[in-house]
Order: structure tokens, then sequence, then C-alpha cells
């Protein structure tokens, strides 16, 4: 297993990170355990977590339930320092998601010790802010998102607040690093030189959507990591599992996650659709399982720090897995790109 460094930092984590977000729901604390040491045996130091997790549903009821199933397989296995460990705070948003508020000093002060007593740890290795307080384009906002609505001097006050608080949260030993997620070039670039100008912690990854139908990462921000040296964090690299094929022909498997949210986060749609499915015939036209060719081209992008992989089965996991092996030839290469210039956002 490749690894890399996160970041300007000493941490080296592994190319493939262990998701966590269905254990809770989708998954048992037994098959959560199962999947992290089998993703340990396999090379992998790196599993993701957040306070709002699981999310297949999210509900109240089970809200911090994952990052308790992690704590109960540190505590029973021992093997903490095998792990780096990243979490999430959680944003303004649904009232009873730890209150809906914007992400404060208060709150990351309440929000850390919270995790930090779920997850069984004295410290946290990778902390990050799960969505900017002025908003976000991710999660197919982009069709509608405007940013004339923000108040720039307050978004920047937002910051350097923050920024402040993490700083403590570092000094204390409770956070080694911080991270950004559903982040914008603008909002990277605000971190970095608010960090810089006042002598604070510097962002050392991105966790933002990324797979073979949704790169809107390859322009302004690939830029930024490439100059800033900040990695992306990949989520759904298989775009909620519709690029692993499973979906094809209107089949919806029991247990799936569509069976649970049938358009995947606005994700499957009349658009995305046929251009999954040319995805998915390219990769068996090379003799390639789908899931591993969509895996291993996100492996190839140069600002990838880590690619994020969830699995409800083994033998999912252990696909997955096994795309670290898979070298992408220049005719599939051709064939992706032919695919990308036709539909470059079909969702």
């Amino acid at each position: 297993m490749k690894m890399n460094s996160l970041g300007r930092s000493q941490t080296q984590v592994s190319e493939i990170c262990l998701g966590s977000m269905t254990w809770g729901t989708q998954n048992t604390y037994d098959e959560g355990a199962e999947q992290i040491a089998c993703a340990l045996d396999h090379g992998v130091n790196f599993i993701d977590t957040a306070e709002m997790y699981p999310t297949t549903p999210l509900t109240e009821k089970t809200l911090g339930d994952t990052e308790a199933i992690i704590g109960q397989w540190f505590a029973q296995s021992g093997r903490r320092d095998e792990v780096v460990l990243a979490t999430k705070v959680t944003g303004n948003g649904k009232a009873w998601m730890y209150g809906g508020q914007d992400i404060t000093p208060e709150k990351i002060r309440v929000s850390v010790d919270r995790s930090l007593k779920r997850l069984q740890t004295d410290y946290i290795d990778l902390y990050q802010l799960h969505w900017p307080n002025r908003g976000s384009y991710h999660f197919r906002q982009n069709w509608t998102f405007d940013a004339t609505t923000q108040d720039t001097a307050k978004a920047k006050d937002s910051i350097h607040e923050v920024l402040t608080e993490l700083d403590a949260q570092v000094k204390a030993g409770k956070l080694r690093h911080i991270g950004l997620s559903n982040e914008s070039c603008w909002g990277t670039a605000q971190f970095l030189s608010i960090a810089e100008a006042n002598n604070l912690p510097r962002v050392v990854s991105i966790q933002n959507e990324y797979n073979l139908m949704s790169r809107l990462y390859d322009l302004d921000l690939a830029e930024l990591s490439h100059h800033e040296q900040v990695g992306l964090l990949a989520f759904s690299p298989l775009a909620a599992g519709m690029l692993t094929g499973k979906y094809s022909k209107g089949e919806i498997p029991d247990g799936s996650r569509r069976s649970m949210n049938e358009n995947l986060g606005g994700r499957f749609c009349a658009s995305s659709e046929p251009v999954c499915d040319k995805y998915v015939a390219l990769a068996r036209e090379h003799g390639v399982d789908p899931s591993q060719m969509a895996l291993a081209f996100c492996l190839s992008r140069p600002f990838m720090a880590s690619a994020i992989i969830g699995a409800t089965t083994m033998k999912q996991l252990q696909t997955n897995l096994a795309a670290v092996d898979l070298v992408l030839s220049e005719e599939l290469k051709a064939g992706i790109q032919a695919i990308y210039r036709e539909h470059p956002i079909p969702m």
C-alpha cells in the first residue's frame, strides 16, 4: 500500500482510507470491526468518520454511533496506535444534529470532547470542518450556488476564530492536524493565508467528493493542491456505488444505499445513469472490474492524498482494496477521457 504525506506534515497515510459511515445502521459493530482488521491487514492505516455518522440513513437516534463503534474497537483491540484517525465537526443544519449551529469556538470545544469520549482516545489525528459556515456548492448545490450572498468580512472573521480555537486544541494535545471538507478554493486559500499571518495551524487536507462523474476538483482546487501541498481526501470515489455497476438496468439490491436513498443524494438521475453505464461498460470491455477502474483512476490523480472507500460487505471491501494493484492502460485512460469530454458534469 502506497503512503502519502498528509499535507506538509510528517504524518503518512495510506492511499486508501477506510470510510465508516455505514457502521451503526447498515453494518453492525462486528462487521465494522471485521472491516477494520481486514483493511489494516492490507496496509491501510487511515480511518475516516464524523460526529454525525452513520448516514445511511441519517437519524437523531443513531447520531454518533459510528464514532462509538470505532471507540469500542480501539478499546477491545488495543490497536489505536496503528491508525491515523480522522473525524469531523458538524456545521449548521438540522437542529437535532448537535444543535444545528455554526462551527464556532464553543462548538469545537464541545464536539472535540464529545468525539474523544465516544472514540475512547486521547487525541484525534485529523480534525475536519464538515462544511463551511457560509454555505457550499457541494452535494449538487452547484446548480444554484450564489456566492454573492456571503459576507466577506464575516467569513474571514469566522475562519480566524475557528483557527484560533483549533490551535488551542492542538496545543492541548487533543488534535494533531486540521482539515476541511466540502470546501471551495477561495475558502481553503483563506484558511491558509489567515493561518500563515497569525501562526495558526495549517490545513493539511480537503475532503471533497471526487469520482469519474464528479470532477470539479480538477480545476482551481487541483492547482491549489499542487502549489500549497494540501491533498484531496476523495469521498464517494464510486459515486455512492453507482460506478460499481450494481444499479444498472434499474437494479436496487436489498440493503444497498439506494434501497434507503433512491436518488443517492441527487447522484442517480436521468442525466447520470447513462453516463455511469458508459464507464461500467468501458471497464468491462477492458476486462477490468468497474469498481477497481473507478478507484484506480482516483488514485492516479496527482493531488490525491487518499481515496475513502466504504463497503457493506467483505466482498466489496476486498474488491476495493485490490484497486491499488490496478494500473490503467493508456487505451483505458483515453476511453475515460473521451467519456469525460462528452459528459463533464452528468450529476
